[in-house]
This record gives C-alpha cells, structure tokens and sequence, in this order.
C-alpha cells in the first residue's frame, strides 16, 4: 500500500475512533442530565452551532497536521532510511543516511552512517587483499590476451549449449551486426545463429568417440558456410572440465565441458582452386589437337627421309606453327592464371574404423537398420569430409532401405595402395533397372534434413569413384566408395601463427557453467538472463503525432556484467524535420541525420541484437510506443519481455521523492555519464538495473515473473504515450 494511502487510512480511522468516543460520551452525559439542563444546553447551541462545527473542523485539522508530522517524522522517516540503507548494504556503500528529522532518528542515522563506515573500511581491506590474490590471474589474462592477439584466425569458444564465452576481433568483424546477411555473435549469444547445429553436433560425437577410444587431443574439421555464402573452414578442439572437486579428472575419460573453434574463410583458396582447374584443363584439352598434329608431321618426317624439299618444308612449317600455337596458349594462361595457388577441399584425417562406426551409429539411429562391420582395417586412416561421407552412406542406406527393402546392412573399409575401399553392402541379388542411375546427381534429402549436396558432390570433393558391384559368390551386392588414404598423424605442436592486431576484448568463462534452461524465461531467476538494455532519442515526445526515432543505443548485459563492447549506436534519418524544443535535450541536429539509415534498415538488425535477450529501459512505454508504431511499415515485433527501471525503482523505494535517472543513478552510486545520448542513458541505465537486483532480491522478488507483476502494481505503471 503506497504511503498516502496508509496516512489518509490512518487519519480516518482515527476521526472515526474519536467520533465514536465522543459520540458515546454526548450520550451518556445526556442521559445523566435534568431536563432544565438540557434546555439549557440546547439554547447555548442553538446560538452558536455555527461555532461549535468550526471549532470542531478546526480540531480535526490540527489533530491531521499533527498526525502527519508525527508520521512523517516516526514512519515515513524510518521508512526512507530503511530503503537507504539498503542500498548501503547492497549497491553503494558510500551512501550516508542524512541526519534529519526527530532526535531519536537522528540518533538513529547517526549510528547507522558509523557502522556504515566500518563497513566500507572493512570492505576496502578485503578488496585490497583480494586484488594482490588477483595479481597472477591478471597476469593469465594478460597471456591469454597476448596469445589470442597473434592468431590470424577467428576464435570462437563456446559451451556445449553452443553459448559463446570468448571471441576475438577477428571473428566480431566476420559476423558484422549490420552486414548483409551475416550473423551476430557476442557473449551468451548462440553459435547456432551463424553455423548449422547439425554440423557442431556431428564433430563434438566424433570428439567423443575418439576419446572413448584414448585419443589424448581428438579434434574435428568441417566446412560450412555462412548466410552471406562465404565458405568456412572450422577446426574444433575440446574444453575439457572438470572433476566433482572442480580439478582435473586424468585417471578417468575426460568430460567435455565446451569446444573452441577456430574459423577460416576457405572461399577465395576454392574459387583459385576451380581457376587452376580450368586451367588445366585449357592446357590438356586445348593442346591435344595441336600434339597430335606435331606427332602426325614428325612421323611423316621420319619415315620418309627421301621427300621431296617442298613436301618437307611443309611438315616442319606446321610443326613450327603448332608449336608456336602451343606457346602462346602457355604464355596465355601463365599471364592469366599467374595468381593461382594449389589448394585442395579441406579434408579431415581420421581413424578409419571410427568413421566406420559413426556410419554404424548413424545409419541405426537415422533409419533403425541393423548394421554390421566387418573386415575393417584397424590402422588405416583415412582424409575425408566426415559429414557428407556419413550423409552419403546415409543416403545410399535410406534408398536401399526404400528401392530393395534392405532389413540389414554391412559395411566393410580396405586398404587398396593410397585409396581406401569403403564398402555398403546389402544381401539379395542386384537389379541395375530398379537402381536409379540419377541417385548420384540428385540432391540427398533424409528425414526431413536437406543437403545441397549430392553424393557425386562428395565423391569428387574426395578425389574418389563410386559404383555399384555384385559378389556372386557371396550372394551379396554392395556400394563401393573411393577415398583417400593417409598417414597416421604424428603429435606435434601447434603452428606458430604471424602476427594480427585482434586481442581476446569479449569473453566469460563463467558462462561454462550456464545451461540450456527449458524452464519459460517468466520462471526464471533475474540473475540467469541476459539483457538488451537500450533507449532512444526522438524528435519530439509525441509518437502517436508523428514524432520518429533518430537514435537507437544498446547495450547487453549477460552473466551479471554489462558488456560496453557489444553496443548499437546508430543515428537514424527520420525522414522529417526535429522540434526546436528538442535540439538542446539530445544535441543532434537534421545536419547530422542527413545520409544515416532510415529506421526499416535499422529496425530488423536491432531486432538481431536483442534476440534472446529481455529488453530493459527507463520509461519503457515510451521508447516501447515508438517501436510499436513502427511494426506496420517495418514487419519488425518485439515480443521480449521488457522491464522497466523507472517501476522498478518505485517498487524498491516507494517512499523516494524522485525517479528520474539521474535521481536513481544518484541514490545508488551510479556515474552518469554521457547522459541524453541513447547509448550514454543506455549504459547508465545498464548500471542501475544491475545494482537494483540484488535490492530486488531483498524484497523477495527474483524472477522474471515477480520483478513484472511488482513493477504493474505501481502508480506509474499507468502512464500511456
């Protein structure tokens, strides 16, 4: 109940408890009197009843002033220090109760500012102690940021959920927030936004599956590409965690806690190496004819040695002019073809009979076929593109499943020289008429999972041959694929990367210990969500009469910390003139708008950034009123939930006078800097939100869904725009 309400209840009960005291007393004394007494008294009043209801008025005004001092002095007082002095136990701790009011609250303030300061000074010889503790562990941090500021590659760690816990610059600028048709990365943001999970998922069961069978430093390389189509080399490596104590665990199979992956944009080496290939082929193709007609003439030549000088000078003129001809196509294609590089499709090397097994594995879950290995070299090791090989024995599996009704597969790798054969073999009699002759050209589709792929796509990304073999003496037929051999790896260190001006600036390992929540984000705790928290400058306060935003700021907060380097600060061209009245307010004129992007391109790559994110502001109907005003025109919905620090200040501190910003980042020791920017109120208002929840905390309020209700229940909560 707000304040007011309790005084002015406090006040009516009191005026009622006193009517009816007085009322009674009128009534027992007026039945304790005479009759001449009681003329008596009705000719005294009937001369001065106008008196006697001013004298009554009069009381009761006084008596409410002075209930209202009294409570002011005695409740309302307590109250505002009580809510000050949580904020000293919970958000600054430099704050002081101010020593007014009553004797006794001063008293009382006075004692609460000593053992504040006791407080802070204890709190000061703690953090000058936890800073020397600190002291090695900056010293990490600073390694680790000078490690990661020499790789050339873009670095991406992540948890298993596919949470992101550290990038580098590198791979910030790759996935550029307004690029055409990139992704967005940064902390907490899913990895699956800009790689498929399907691909992560296949490389983090091959990491296990080596590791269940001892490998030290199992990797995985796969490619992909990117929603701009950009082709990406991904190298992933293990995080491994830790053991219940929270230390190492080297005596059992080592738990995968998260992966690192490291990009490489591979489109440029496969577009030289398609060039080189065309190249070739000019000079293989396009030298043919001529070599056989240099053949033909020094044949002639030879044989008939007694020609005659004409005939001969024929023969060498032509010999002369193919090779001239010869000539001109190599200087043509050693000009045109100068900057090609030899490069191949990124193969992965890998223990044969694991991939044997994850085909195993797959073809079982995928299809529920029963499959068999056998004759599987154990040493041989194999360079293959894992996931479309397993997608194509897939594939051929589904078709033998549905052309031949196969109840049962085999499969079977063989050394064979520098090839390895892998083959898929099915029981029954082989019929080429029931045996598609497209099924190799035609795009691979499995359970609703589509490819753009096709199996003949993958046999040449190999190198390799595909076909179709009977064994009559078995009285089996099988699928046999062609694909490279290799050479076991040997352990070796790591390459020494050159030198590159990224430095690790994004990451948190706390986020390790975070997990994909199935819970709805309502139920969740405040302190496990991650935020957007943004605010815009408009040219006037008016959205329903055709005001517009001309600047969006934003900012994240994610795992309890307010991420300055993962920000939107863009100005926006409304398209119309901004109010007078409002250029002193923001500081931006229509000079500065001129040539900015207009809010249908600024919207949908806001929406990117708060994805999965709660939306937080100060007066939130109002910034909220111009983005819905917007939805028409744009297509652009916010659905976020949204949570509002100016509420939520009134839920914390109902007895404070003041709720601007200012006010609030005063009470709880927030600097305010770069105020009436949208980024500056953005971080500002960051700042606040994050000192207010552990205050919200205190008044039992810790989810999502109390922290909405609390803030719906007050006074402001009623405002419209």
């Amino acid at each position: 109940m707000a304040p007011r309400a309790k005084l002015a209840l406090a006040l009516g009960g009191l005026y009622l408890l006193l009517a009816v005291l007085f009322s009674a007393l009128g009534v027992v004394l007026w039945a304790d009197m005479q009759e001449g007494e009681r003329q008596a008294i009705r000719s005294a009043l009937e001369v001065r009843y106008g008196l006697a209801i001013f004298v009554i008025l009069l009381s009761w005004a006084l008596l409410g002033i002075v209930v209202q001092a009294l409570y002011r002095a005695y409740v309302q007082g307590p109250l505002s220090l009580r809510e000050q002095a949580l904020v000293i136990a919970t958000s600054n701790p430099s704050l002081r109760l101010p020593e007014t009011g009553a004797p006794e609250i001063r008293a009382l303030a006075q004692a609460v500012n000593t053992l504040a300061e006791q407080r802070e000074a204890l709190e000061r010889d703690v953090e000058e102690r936890i800073r020397h503790a600190r002291a090695s562990l900056e010293e990490e941090r600073n390694r680790l940021a000078a490690l990661m500021s020499e790789l050339t590659q873009s670095v991406i760690v992540c948890n298993l959920d596919g949470r992101i816990l550290l990038y580098n610059n590198r791979a910030r600028l790759q996935f550029k927030v307004l690029g055409e048709g990139g992704g967005i990365i940064g902390l907490g943001r899913s990895v699956f936004a800009v790689m498929e999970r399907h691909l992560i998922a296949h490389a983090l069961d091959n990491i296990r599956h080596r590791l269940g069978r001892g490998s030290a430093r199992p990797s995985a390389v796969f490619v992909t590409t990117t929603r701009a189509g950009q082709l990406i080399r991904v190298h992933m490596t293990p995080v491994f965690g830790a053991g219940p104590d929270g230390t190492a665990t080297p005596s059992r199979e080592p738990t995968v806690g998260g992966y690192v992956l490291m990009l490489e944009n591979i489109t440029r080496s496969v577009e030289v190496e398609r060039t080189r290939d065309q190249m070739l082929h000019s000079l293989t193709e396009g030298s043919r004819a001529a070599m056989a007609n240099i053949r033909a003439a020094v044949e002639n030549l030879l044989e008939y040695r007694d020609m005659e000088a004409a005939q001969r000078d024929r023969f060498v003129g032509i010999i002369r002019d193919e090779v001239t001809l010869m000539a001109q196509r190599l200087d043509s294609a050693t000009a045109g073809f100068s900057g090609v590089l030899e490069v191949r499709w990124p193969l992965e090397e890998m223990l044969g009979a694991d991939l044997v097994q994850a085909a195993q594995r797959r073809i079982e879950q995928r299809l529920g076929l029963p499959v068999v290995t056998a004759e599987v070299v154990e040493d041989l090791w194999v360079r293959v593109d894992s996931y479309g090989l397993l997608l194509g024995l897939t594939y051929l599996a589904s078709r033998l499943k549905e052309e031949f009704g196969a109840q049962g597969l085999l499969l079977r790798l063989l050394r064979a020289g520098r090839l390895a054969h892998l083959d898929l073999i099915w029981p029954g009699p082989f019929d080429p008429a029931r045996t598609p002759a497209d099924w190799e050209f035609e795009p691979m589709s499995l359970g609703g999972e589509a490819a753009r792929l096709t199996l003949r796509d993958v046999i040449e990304r190999h190198g390799g041959e595909f076909w179709v073999q009977r064994d009559e003496a078995a009285g089996q037929s099988f699928f046999r694929l062609l694909i490279p051999a290799a050479v076991p790896p040997d352990a070796i260190e790591p390459t020494t990367f050159v030198h590159s001006e990224s430095r690790p600036e994004y990451y948190d390992f706390d986020l390790f210990r975070a997990s994909e929540e199935n819970r709805e984000l309502d139920d969740r705790l405040l302190t496990e969500l991650s935020y957007t928290v943004f605010d815009t400058e408009t040219t006037g306060l008016d959205p329903s009469g055709g005001d517009e935003i001309i600047q969006i700021g934003a900012t994240r907060i994610v795992n309890g910390r307010l991420l300055r380097s993962e920000t939107i600060d863009q100005l926006v061209d409304p398209r119309r003139r901004i109010r007078p009245e409002s250029i002193p307010i923001h500081g931006i004129n229509d000079e500065m708008l001129r040539g900015q992007p207009t809010i249908d391109q600024v919207l949908p790559a806001f929406s990117d950034f708060c994805e999965d994110t709660v939306l937080v502001a100060h007066n939130a109907a109002f910034d909220m009123r111009f983005l819905q005003m917007k939805e028409a025109a744009t297509g652009v919905v916010f659905r976020q939930p949204v949570l509002d620090t100016l509420l939520l200040s009134a839920v914390i501190h109902p007895n404070q006078d003041s709720h601007r910003l200012e006010a609030i980042a005063e009470r709880l020791g927030v600097n305010v800097i770069g105020r009436h920017t949208a980024l500056g109120d953005a971080i500002v208002t960051g700042e606040v939100f994050l000192k207010m929840i552990p205050l919200l905390a205190d008044q039992g309020i810790r989810t999502l869904r109390e922290a909405r209700e609390a803030a719906e229940r007050t006074y402001y909560a009623r405002v419209t725009y």
